[in-house]
């Protein structure tokens, strides 16, 4: 409540552009992700990389993910939401920078420092947009993860006519996302200033408990995100290789990748809205679960062009619903700020321990089977278990209640 009254005392502005740094952290939470898979079969072959390895590669930014996660709300506590952001833009533009550049062990650093960049901003997010808008929820998530999802789009589509199109490599087509980041720099530095001159007023250091990790709700909630984060990486990681082995040539195959995103943006904004209105959301859990059980089943089986495409839209339209989904579920099942940040570390680093080992995993399965066969109807079981965890993620329940 006090938090509440004392965000109401500020100015227009420093709302304006705190929603204007929600957007821009937005812009940077996927495109640096999304953007290799288009190229990865020309990273590998140019660098001389097999399949596990890039698949590995691939596997980092998640792993990064499951490591910095938990030390996020510990961090923010101490030094503030505003500061901590900043730092993880900074590591982000720092690891685009490094990744860019034509030597393995560059690539490999650079997707590590990409991946601690991005899941600082990740974990704060719906900290900051229940602490800032507690009442704004579904329609905030709705907003930040809806230009993500448009980003990430954009991000796959332009990466193989940057890298081949216009012959400038696949450096430069992954280096181009160095650019969101610093201007992300640029608003959050903003923001930090005005934070300093206000932190007597507004910054409040609250112990942070482990109480998180014993709870059963979080557990569900950590495994619903995990899970379907699996099946997201895996899929922006590995869906053109698939589609190519389909028939589909390269720059089809990366633009089908972007079209799958995009199809996905209206679920990014109206599954927040609806998770927002009611108290339980495991109605929305079964519905995008069964599009997505639908939609790989149909990508195991596809013969024809038209089934491929049926398939990339249902998986569009699960992937673009389902994470909007967890991350609003992160935010209804805590009761503050504070509750927000603790579930989400502990959700999102156990959770991507789990998706760490998806496009890895799977590219070992088709080096191992010269296949997609196999890969697929893991795939579909997954799939089947982001609902189960979903269903239990989704009650009308907090984290601290069990």
């Amino acid at each position: 409540m006090e938090t509440q009254q004392l965000n109401q005392q500020k100015p227009a502005f420093y709302q304006i552009l705190l929603v204007t740094g929600i957007v821009v952290i937005a812009f940077n939470l996927r495109p640096s992700i999304t953007s290799v898979g288009p190229i990865i079969g020309t990273i590998r072959d140019q660098l001389n990389l097999s399949n596990g390895s890039v698949g590995f590669l691939t596997s980092l930014p998640l792993i990064a993910f499951a490591i910095m996660s938990p030390l996020v709300p510990k961090i923010s506590n101490r030094y503030t939401n505003e500061r901590v952001m900043l730092i993880g833009l900074i590591v982000l533009f720092i690891g685009v920078s490094l990744r860019s550049l034509s030597v393995i062990f560059f690539l490999f650093a650079g997707t590590l420092l990409i991946g601690f960049g991005i899941a600082i901003c990740n974990v704060l997010l719906p900290s900051v947009i229940k602490e800032k808008f507690p009442a704004k929820v579904g329609i905030m998530t709705s907003v930040y993860s809806t230009i993500m999802g448009g980003f990430a789009a954009t991000a796959s589509g332009l990466s193989v006519p940057i890298a081949s199109g216009l012959n400038l490599g696949w450096q430069i087509a992954l280096f181009v996302w160095a650019v969101p980041a610093l201007i992300g720099i640029i608003v959050w530095g903003y923001l930090v200033k005005k934070r300093a001159n206000e932190r007597s007023l507004y910054h409040y250091v609250q112990p942070v408990s482990n109480r998180i990790w014993k709870s059963p709700l979080a557990w569900q909630v950590a495994g619903f995100m995990g899970f379907q984060s699996f099946l997201f990486y895996v899929t922006i990681s590995w869906l053109p290789e698939i589609l190519h082995a389909s028939g589909f040539t390269v720059n089809t195959a990366g633009w089908m990748l972007s079209i799958m995103q995009f199809i996905g943006v209206p679920a990014s904004f109206i599954v927040p809205m609806l998770a927002g209105k009611f108290r339980s959301q495991q109605g929305l859990v079964l519905i995008m679960g069964l599009f997505s059980v639908t939609g790989y089943t149909a990508l195991l089986f596809g013969e024809s062009s038209f089934m491929l495409i049926l398939s990339v839209v249902l998986i569009g339209v699960a992937l673009g619903g389902t994470f909007p989904l967890a991350l609003t579920i992160l935010s209804l099942r805590a009761r503050n700020g504070i509750e927000a940040a603790q579930l989400s570390g502990m959700a999102q680093s156990f959770g991507y321990i789990l998706a760490a080992f998806g496009p890895f995993s799977i590219g070992f399965l088709y080096d191992q089977t010269h296949t997609w066969g196999i890969p697929l109807i893991t795939l579909v079981t997954i799939a089947i278990i982001v609902i189960l965890f979903g269903m239990g993620a989704g009650r009308d329940k907090f984290v601290f209640d069990e």
